[in-house]
């Protein structure tokens, strides 16, 4: 595997503290706001992409409701009931794929597979893996189809 280029590191540490922190979100619930400032306290935030980590968070709170509509149909099981790791990694990317087009589909979908690796249960990578594929082909029709 290449090494990532410095931007695109810090896009993937803060998206890895963006799936913290929607974790804690959706278990605990409370202001976003609230859970971005402790982040941004108690975490080393000067490696990660801070905006971008905050616009996740936050478009995901803002669109929570449309992203798990779009999500339902392509999931085996209600969004409630899926892995709370993986509903975030899910969420996450539905929102990339939504609203994040400077970010190429594979890499939204790489990027949530590695969290689920990473933070998901045994084989849940590959759950993430058969949604985001499918959503990517609704959302981002023209760019799937081009290869990208």
């Amino acid at each position: 595997m290449k090494p990532l280029k410095p931007a695109n590191a810090e896009r993937a540490r803060a998206r890895r503290r963006a799936l913290q922190a929607l974790y804690q979100w959706q278990l605990g619930g409370g202001s976003m706001r609230d859970i971005i400032g402790q982040f941004n306290e108690e975490q080393d935030m000067a490696i990660a992409d801070g905006e971008f980590f905050a616009d996740l968070l936050m478009g995901v709170e803002r669109e929570l409701e449309a992203l798990d509509a779009a999500i339902a149909p392509l999931a085996d099981r209600p969004v409630a009931e899926i892995d709370p790791i993986e509903r975030a990694a899910l969420r996450l990317a539905a929102y990339e794929l939504r609203h994040r087009l400077d970010v190429p589909c594979r890499v939204v979908i790489n990027e949530a597979v590695e969290l689920a690796k990473d933070f998901g249960a045994v084989g849940g990578h590959g759950y993430v893996n058969a949604v985001l594929d499918k959503l990517a082909r609704s959302e981002r029709q023209a760019e799937m189809a081009g290869g990208r």
